[in-house]
């Protein structure tokens, strides 16, 4: 079967290749014979340079109708028009706006150069336009701006994540989508094996300073992987691409110890481009959680008690270097390199107490983990990129190879302090993860008459991961042995082949994309001289997506869509074997994982006013196959007589989740900035599980307000709050959480200069309280990942302005534009 697939999947990049190749080069420039061409360069009156992401704007005086474009890194412009009388204007922000005046085009028209003036008389209020919005509404997707919040200077990628529209972090760091944790988490628009998990404290690397903006994708179109039930969360890495040198530098300091700086270079001379972001990161992160637990079949000592503090000691640095270079006008070429280090030094002090049925302490044990860890990821990306020309026809092709290693030791020690003193023997664990990841990437667009375009491409992604986990026990003599019963080495093999096509049209007001993805899977799982847990995993997925949007008015559109998605068992998921962080809470995988599909519909409204911006939606997700993480008391006690619970993941059957989304953005007034956003979702499980009935309805909601004012003296403050309602599934409970984030900023030293003081979570009240209830016990626990965090940051830009600050897009692009977006 697998075969015949692939078979299938080489004829569709025969088919691509084909249509790229036949193709004559210049047959997209025209694609209605109809229309004429008006071009020119913009140039900065001043300095007589070419200004980029200049807008031209150019609108009908028949019709209204407005057709327009920006300038590209040469000042240069190209816009097709139908023949017929117009008026143009072409605006910068910071300059006087450009009118000129009436054009009547029965030809094709070269404006020659259009010069801009310097708008010194509206110089205070550039910096608002510049910021005029956190939250970029389109139609698909939502656009956190990065480097206009404040609360995050000298953060890290959750710190960001946290604060964006729809997505929620949780204290483990895990990412969620309108309640749904199975997110899929790109960089630069491609999958990156490195934060693509469940596990994404790799996600802390990256600092804030390196992260450009972050796309919000809740109706991926085929173009996009198919993983990710809940949609795609895009990072974009910062890239400059201004002429000649600009770059920034920051720095930072805070308590608990915290303190790290970033650089952002940026050099472009004549065809080539050269960027680079290096930052690094030093913490001190206090945590730390309580459990009790009572354990109804256990007569003795029914009552337990779990207290531990966490110090984390974290050292990350990490860079981005590449270089641009410019093979013609329309074609470019992108060679970069990432690298990536951590290093954690972590203490575990974990106290346990045991009472007996008269709440009389019968045990006191103290269980000590001191682990490091030591991971170094490259990464090296190809890209190349050929416009053929300004009305979207486009070849990319992407390669990507990573090389990760990974080590982590931890050594525990326990000592017993009631009823008796006593050293209990030791233990010590040690894990290595060396993985090769490899992606090839192409995607094809030709737009047509008519406002239609043809979208294909074909991607390749494979994966080769070992996890060599050894556990060693203390002996008599205090020598340790190991313990080849636990010990294992697991390896997962995964290669995804993809191929898809869509088709877009605009019909005047209406739009439309279709598409078709096809996946094929292959997994293998071996366990060394295990082969009774060996298995393999391959089957065959169709993804269809449906997108459509209806422009109601200028500024005012209804959106359609429709996508399946997957969400694939990670090789954690489906280890065997179990972990050993905790001993009397430990977490196994199941090897017997199936892929989850979910089918998802959604339904949105956008609208904007001058002061006001509503996107709002209402959405269904349908899933079979769903994960649910099982608790259970395994009937084992430790060596003292503590019962021990394990945590697994199995497929339960079906989940319906659906909900209400609002997001909003209003300026009342110059210096003031608010942004809104509330989620309402409810989600109906339903399944059985040896016998029993793991099926539950849960109705959450979380909202999110940001606000931002100037105070006098130019002092920029803004605040974010988040709430995030009570949820709860089968077995546990998880009550409401409220957290707040501070900061101020002044511009000083002419500008040049930024100085930020912010608080992350200023009520120290970012944390997860949760009740779990099951037939053989109850327990009740609070966990605090990060303590309360005040932070100082300077920031110092070389040769650039803040209001000039413009990059170029790593997004992966080609997206079919619905009206009104």
């Amino acid at each position: 079967m697998a075969k015949h697939n692939l078979v299938l999947l080489l004829s569709i990049i025969f088919f691509i290749s084909a249509a790229t190749a036949q193709r004559p080069p210049n047959s997209g420039n025209r694609p209605n014979q109809a229309n004429f061409e008006i071009k020119g360069i913009v140039i900065d009156k001043t300095t007589a340079q070419p200004l980029e992401y200049a807008t031209i704007v150019i609108k009908s005086i028949a019709n209204d109708r407005i057709f327009g474009g920006i300038t590209d890194n040469k000042g240069q412009f190209f816009v097709e028009v139908p023949e017929g009388k117009y008026v143009a204007t072409v605006e910068f922000i910071s300059f006087k706006t450009n009118n000129l005046g009436e054009l009547v085009v029965d030809k094709n028209l070269d404006l020659g150069k259009v010069i801009l003036e310097e708008d010194s008389e509206n110089l205070d209020e550039v910096q608002v336009i510049a910021e005029k919005s956190t939250v970029e509404i389109k139609l698909d997707k939502k656009i956190y701006n990065v480097g206009k919040d404040m609360t995050v200077k000298g953060g890290n990628a959750i710190d960001v994540l946290n604060n964006v529209p729809s997505v929620t972090v949780d204290v483990d760091g895990a990412v969620s989508l309108r309640g749904n944790e199975n997110v899929r988490i790109l960089i630069n628009g491609r999958p990156n094996n490195l934060v693509g998990g469940s596990d994404n404290e790799a996600l802390r690397q990256f600092s804030a300073e390196m992260i450009e903006k972050v796309e919000v994708i809740t109706s991926p179109s085929a173009r996009y992987d198919a993983e990710g039930t809940a949609g795609i969360v895009n990072i974009i890495l910062r890239k400059g691409s201004n002429d000649g040198f600009n770059a920034n530098a920051t720095i930072f300091g805070g308590y608990p110890e915290n303190a790290g700086g970033s650089v952002n270079l940026n050099f472009r001379k004549n065809k080539f481009n050269f960027f680079n972001n290096t930052g690094y990161s030093y913490s001190d992160a206090p945590g730390n959680a309580k459990y009790y637990s009572e354990f109804f079949n256990n007569p003795t000592s029914p009552f337990v008690k779990e207290k531990r503090e966490y110090n984390r000691i974290n050292n990350n640095i990490n860079t981005n270097f590449g270089v641009e270079y410019f093979i013609t006008e329309k074609s470019s070429i992108i060679a970069s390199f990432i690298y990536r280090n951590s290093k954690g030094d972590d203490e575990t002090v974990n106290e346990t107490t045991r009472f007996d049925s008269n709440l009389e302490e019968t045990d006191f044990i103290v269980r000590t983990s001191n682990d490091t860890e030591d991971r170094n990821d490259w990464q090296y990306n190809l890209n190349y990129m050929n416009n053929f020309n300004e009305n979207g026809h486009k070849l990319t092709v992407d390669f990507q190879f990573e090389d990760n290693y990974e080590k982590e030791f931890s050594d525990i020690n326990e000592k017993e302090f009631f009823p008796i003193e006593q050293d209990q023997l030791g233990e010590q664990n040690s894990t290595e993860r060396p993985e090769k990841q490899y992606l090839f990437q192409s995607d094809y667009v030709l737009p047509m008459k008519n406002d239609h375009q043809f979208e294909a491409g074909v991607r390749s992604n494979i994966l080769d991961q070992t996890t060599d986990f050894r556990v060693y026990f203390e002996d008599d003599d205090g020598d340790f042995n190991l313990d080849t019963n636990l010990s294992n080495i697991f390896n997962y093999d995964e290669k995804i082949h993809a191929a898809y096509t869509q088709y877009g049209a605009k019909f005047n007001k209406f739009s439309g994309l279709l598409g078709l993805r096809m996946e094929i899977t292959d997994i293998d799982i071996e366990i060394v001289d295990r082969e009774d847990l060996a298995a393999e995993r391959n089957y065959t997925n169709w993804f269809p997506t449906v997108n459509l949007g209806y422009e109601l008015a200028d500024e005012e559109n209804i959106t359609i869509g429709y996508n399946r998605r997957i969400r694939r068992p990670r090789s954690r998921m489906i280890n065997p074997f179990p972990s050993r962080s905790s001993e009397t809470n430990i977490f196994q995988g199941n090897p017997y994982l199936n892929p989850s599909i979910s089918d998802a519909f959604e339904l949105g409204y956008f609208k904007k006013w001058p002061k006001v911006t509503l996107n709002t939606s209402i959405y269904y997700n349908h899933a079979t196959d769903v994960f649910q993480f099982i608790t259970e008391d395994t009937g084992e006690t430790t060596e003292g007589g503590i019962p021990i619970i394990k945590r697994f993941p199995i497929n339960l059957s079906t989940e319906d989740r659906y909900g209400f989304e609002l997001a909003t953005n209003y300026t009342p007034k110059k210096n003031w900035r608010f942004n809104a956003s509330f989620n309402l979702f409810q989600n109906t499980v339903d399944g059985f599980y040896e016998g029993v009935d793991f099926g539950a309805e849960n109705l959450s909601w979380f909202t999110r307000l940001s606000g931002k004012v100037v105070l006098p003296y130019s002092i920029d403050w803004q605040t974010n709050m988040m709430y995030m309602g009570p949820m709860q599934n089968a077995q546990n409970k998880y009550k409401g959480m409220f957290t707040a984030d501070m900061a101020f900023s002044k511009d000083i030293m002419d500008g040049d200069g930024t100085l930020s003081f912010n608080i992350s979570d200023l009520l120290n009240s970012r944390k997860r309280m949760m009740e779990t209830t099951t037939e053989s016990f109850y327990s009740e626990s609070e966990f605090q990942w990060r303590e309360r965090q005040f932070r100082l940051t300077f920031t110092y830009r070389f040769k650039q302005k803040k209001k000039r600050d413009f990059n170029r897009d790593y997004d992966g692009g080609g997206d079919f534009e619905m009206m009104g977006s």
